[in-house]
């Protein structure tokens, strides 16, 4: 795991060997639409050790500004047969999303070429972290290629700053990007190596490599999941290895006496839509990418372990395939979840809330959790509401979401807060059962608002009180294309988000 990271590296001015370097980083700034030196230090270290002279290179290009995320490459012969690269890089107005659209701009241009860059993009303490997230995620590659001789391998970045100030945020900014780049890497994985088993296998492997002593897993498969309705009658569609329940627990001892976090995250390894078959058939391929939820809640416990937060957090992973076999269920089949709740299954491909259901009638039974929420690439629904930018967000507590909207909003993961809109629930009555876990289509166009009022309602009280949290991620979890900080593909959606707000605490 995490085979590609590149190296993040903290040094202060003074102290940099220039010659350890093939590449150099300088912001330019934007003041009345023209270019200027946003680092004078580095700048004039740089002038110094290469006599290249910055600002003149930079009349002979009138269309670079210095535009947050602008980049110009150029290339300097030295003596000896090296060559080394400076990069001038756009700063805008210095902000925070400006240092971002620049720390991303760099990332992309050096990704996968073996560099070893000197950065001084980044002067002030409170960027830092984010700096730091965005040049590792924009750094992502993950492929199964076979492996080719002229193969560059991972960049390196020093940040060149006052180390007494920045050591911190960038230890922070390594964690975090870690935990994200972790679920990407399962995330995109596919589903003839990830299945239920494997899963469950990588995250023994990645708790147990953790070497913490907070970290306990525990896995449930076979009869032990007798009582989980929901999660069988999804998983026994592939029997072969079947469904998996995970357990991690953080138990740090110096949060005895904190709230109890837990988070539970779908697992689907690969969905069909069982019986009731995606179509068209091309929706099905990025499937693989269904149990993102999952992926989130296991990077979660890992970063927030080692950012050492001072609070209690359980992770409950629900792990299965959605196929299409001999074993599947049937829509009209009643299911019994966890803790007695009967439910009549209307659409096969609706499969998410069912394991959800029996991983928050368990947490509420058997954890006592101050705060439950429950994250899951749900709904397709909640991508047309919010498109590919805003995870949706269902809460009664409107402080928590308040909270979480802006800790998002800071840490480059947004989401948007939604209505539970209680007249819709009549959609969910069934004849035969407890709850319809579907809404009836041709009366309600709310996909995501009805799901999340099932949900609801296996959270329980924590449910009515406001402390449940229901995050559908289906628009953010995956991108369709190389954008910004994320690959084509899992982004990884959640985990810094959930990692900052828990920290928090």
């Amino acid at each position: 795991m995490s085979r590609n990271i590149p190296e993040i590296d903290l040094i202060d001015l003074g102290k940099i060997d220039f010659n350890k370097f093939t590449g150099f980083a300088i912001p330019i700034g934007q003041k009345n639409e023209k270019p200027l030196i946003a680092n004078q230090n580095f700048a004039k270290a740089l002038v110094k050790t290469f006599s290249f002279d910055i600002e003149n290179e930079l009349k002979k290009w009138p269309d670079f500004v210095g535009k947050s995320g602008e980049l110009l490459e150029i290339p300097l012969n030295l003596k000896k047969d090296k060559n080394v690269r400076f990069y001038l890089v756009g700063v805008g107005e210095g902000k925070r999303e400006d240092i971002k659209k620049a720390s991303i701009s760099l990332a992309r241009k050096v990704k996968g070429s073996g560099q070893k860059i000197a950065s001084g993009l980044v002067t002030e303490k409170a960027f830092i972290s984010n700096f730091v997230m965005s040049l590792i995620l924009a750094s992502f590659i993950w492929n199964l290629k076979s492996p080719k001789k002229d193969e560059k391998g991972k960049s390196a970045f020093t940040i060149i700053g006052k180390t007494s100030e920045f050591s911190e945020g960038v230890t922070r900014g390594i964690h975090l990007a870690t935990g994200v780049w972790q679920a990407r890497e399962l995330i995109h994985t596919p589903s003839n190596i990830k299945n239920p088993k494997w899963l469950a296998d990588q995250a023994t492997k990645l708790i147990n490599s953790s070497k913490n002593s907070a970290l306990k897993i525990s896995i449930k498969s076979g009869s032990q999941l007798k009582e989980f309705g929901g999660l069988r009658a999804v998983g026994n569609s592939a029997p072969i290895p079947g469904p998996r329940f995970i357990e991690i627990k953080y138990r740090p001892r110096s949060a005895k006496k904190s709230p109890h976090i837990v988070l539970v995250g779908k697992g689907i390894t690969f969905d069909t839509g069982g019986v009731s078959l995606k179509r068209p058939y091309e929706i099905m391929a990025p499937m693989k990418s269904d149990m993102a939820g999952a992926a989130a809640v296991l990077a979660t416990l890992l970063t927030v372990s080692k950012l050492g937060a001072k609070v209690n957090v359980t992770g409950l992973m629900m792990v299965a395939e959605n196929s299409l076999s001999g074993t599947s269920q049937r829509p009209s089949d009643v299911i019994t979840h966890y803790g007695g709740t009967t439910v009549e299954v209307i659409d096969t491909d609706a499969e998410g809330r069912l394991v959800l259901a029996d991983g928050l009638a368990y947490a509420v039974k058997n954890l006592n959790p101050d705060f439950l929420i429950d994250i899951a690439t749900l709904t397709g629904s909640a991508t047309l509401g919010l498109g590919r930018q805003y995870g949706a967000m269902y809460t009664r507590n409107k402080k928590l979401a308040k909270e979480l909207f802006e800790v998002g909003e800071r840490i480059g993961e947004r989401v948007w807060h939604m209505p539970l809109i209680d007249d819709y629930s009549v959609a969910l009555k069934s004849d035969v059962a407890d709850f319809n876990h579907t809404a009836d289509k041709e009366n309600f166009g709310a996909g995501s608002v009805t799901a999340a009022l099932f949900l609801e309602h296996f959270a329980g009280n924590l449910g009515i009180k406001g402390n449940w949290v229901h995050f559908d991620i289906a628009g953010v979890a995956r991108s369709e294309a190389d954008s910004g900080e994320n690959p084509k593909g899992g982004t990884g959606f959640g985990v810094r988000l959930l990692s900052e707000w828990i920290g928090s605490l």
